[in-house]
């Protein structure tokens, strides 16, 4: 019998390293991304204006350097909002100029299918 709130949502095989797929699970949108071999599943909504923040561009960032200087890093790690371009760290879910978060939930992978955990309290 499957796990209370435990929802499988697709083939391992649809989500090689760096794709990324949006499935409806329980009447919510959930965009699941495989970065670097790790699955992580977020809520379709920016914290910012509820845009659905899973349809924006997914690349890297600027780090940190010296003056007059531009670095770019952080490769398949950074999700952009396409309404308003706030960007957030998909590992951990966190924007990088906000306290605001991306609402993540635990996946979990077997016998070559993705789950994701929506019971309540669950966090990733």
């Amino acid at each position: 019998m499957p796990e209370r709130g435990l929802y499988a949502v697709a083939p391992l095989d649809e989500l090689p390293p760096g794709s990324r797929k949006i499935v409806d699970v329980d009447g919510r949108s959930i965009g699941l991304f495989n970065v670097q071999g790790r699955i992580i599943a977020v809520l379709n909504v920016c914290p910012h204006e509820l845009a659905p923040v899973c349809l924006g561009r997914w690349s890297g960032t600027t780090t940190p350097a010296p003056p007059g200087q531009f670095h770019w890093g952080r490769e398949g790690e950074i999700l952009r909002c396409p309404w308003h371009g706030w960007e957030f760290d998909l590992p951990s879910g966190d924007c990088l100029t906000d306290r605001r978060r991306l609402r993540r939930f635990p996946t979990r992978v077997a016998d070559g299918q993705v789950f994701v955990d929506l019971s309540p309290g669950a966090r990733a």
